[in-house]
């Protein structure tokens, strides 16, 4: 799986997005989930989760957030002196992480908040702040595998209509790898090409398709 962006930018990344809720809900005045509900359905999520330029590299987290806003035309009072807030609060500690989440995983910021919401990031801050990110991304997933029990092969294989044994016939593949990866005893984002291939044509689908955004 491959990210958005470069590793390089995803430092400035994080701070931005977690100045950007940060300064809307504590400089400008905005409740936590209606802006970030904002955020989703303005495009700027999307195009800073693709790694566009101007917004994951030339713009601060505050005009971040003023671009949300001017976008989704909502009304709001410039600040003229925004303050400098060193504490890193539950707010900006929420979006910093998801900013890590989601250029690690390739998610949308969208799909994420459907097993994720924003509120709850923020009420995980307590005690996840004070450990490695990696634990917050292990929750993630967690929630993420609860929501999505099924693995994309196991979901197209039904799809296509045929059995473990009938997919293990055509592809060449044995039945017991097949239900390892099925039930995530085996990881099919680490198989052989020439393993994962076959099971890809004989569903008439992708290798991209069979692999798991969240292992």
């Amino acid at each position: 799986m491959t990210s958005a962006y470069d590793r390089s930018y995803l430092y400035r990344a994080q701070k931005s997005l977690g100045r950007m809720l940060d300064f809307a809900v504590h400089e400008l005045g905005l409740e936590t989930e209606a802006f970030w509900t904002l955020f989703l359905e303005s495009g700027v999520a999307d195009g800073f989760g693709r790694g566009e330029s101007r917004l994951l590299a030339g713009m601060s987290g505050i005009e971040l957030a003023y671009e949300v806003l001017d976008r989704t035309k909502t009304k709001y009072r410039r600040v003229k002196k925004p303050v400098c807030r060193d504490e890193k609060g539950p707010e900006y500690w929420a979006a910093w992480a998801l900013a890590h989440y989601q250029w690690l995983r390739g998610l949308a910021f969208a799909e994420i908040d459907l097993i994720a919401p924003i509120k709850v990031v923020v009420g995980m801050y307590s005690p996840y702040h004070e450990m490695d990110i990696s634990q917050f991304v292990d929750e993630i997933d967690r929630l993420y595998r609860a929501v999505h029990p099924e693995t994309n092969l196991r979901r197209m294989r039904e799809r296509f209509g045929i059995s473990q044994g009938d997919l293990a016939s055509i592809s060449g593949v044995s039945v017991r790898t097949i239900q390892e990866f099925e039930q995530r005893r085996k990881d099919i984002n680490k198989a052989q090409l020439d393993t994962v291939y076959p099971l890809a044509q004989a569903l008439c689908t992708t290798i991209e398709s069979l692999v798991e955004r969240v292992p």
